[in-house]
């Protein structure tokens, strides 16, 4: 696996769907609880996040997985999400010993999800964008 060819490898970044309603909204959940300030985010759409699915080898229409890149490892589906819950710290911490569960439950349950995403929380016709406080968590 190649590593990203920018500078934005020292980040923790989340990759998600900016047309999805639901990734959107995990997005914004996320900038809220995110007290250090220790994730940025980019989308799947994006140039970046077009050059990482290239990278792990993901077909660059494949937008179904929450990744999450960070310390020079790559996460995919419900090992991010529960990366990120890691990452944030706190109580949220909690969430992460969801990790005792055999990775096939939880990204079984985590394929339910994503397969039904845009019919049970809709789609958007273009990619979310931030507003102008919070473009410094976002990279283009």
């Amino acid at each position: 696996m190649k590593e990203l060819s920018t500078s934005h490898t020292n980040y923790n970044i989340v990759f998600f769907d900016g047309e999805c309603n639901l990734c959107q909204g995990t997005v914004q959940f996320l900038i809220k609880i995110d007290k250090k300030n220790v994730l940025k985010f980019a989308s799947l759409q994006s140039n970046l996040g077009q050059e990482l699915l290239r990278n792990i080898e993901m077909p660059t229409h494949d937008l179904k997985s929450l990744i999450f890149k960070a310390n020079g490892k790559t996460y995919l589906k419900s090992t991010a999400v529960l990366r990120v819950f890691k990452e944030v710290g706190g109580l949220w911490f909690l969430i992460y010993l969801l990790i005792v569960f055999p990775k096939f439950l939880r990204d079984w349950v985590y394929d339910i999800v994503s397969k039904n995403r845009y019919k049970w929380f809709g789609k958007k016709e273009e990619c979310w964008i931030p507003t102008k406080e919070l473009m410094d968590r976002f990279i283009n």
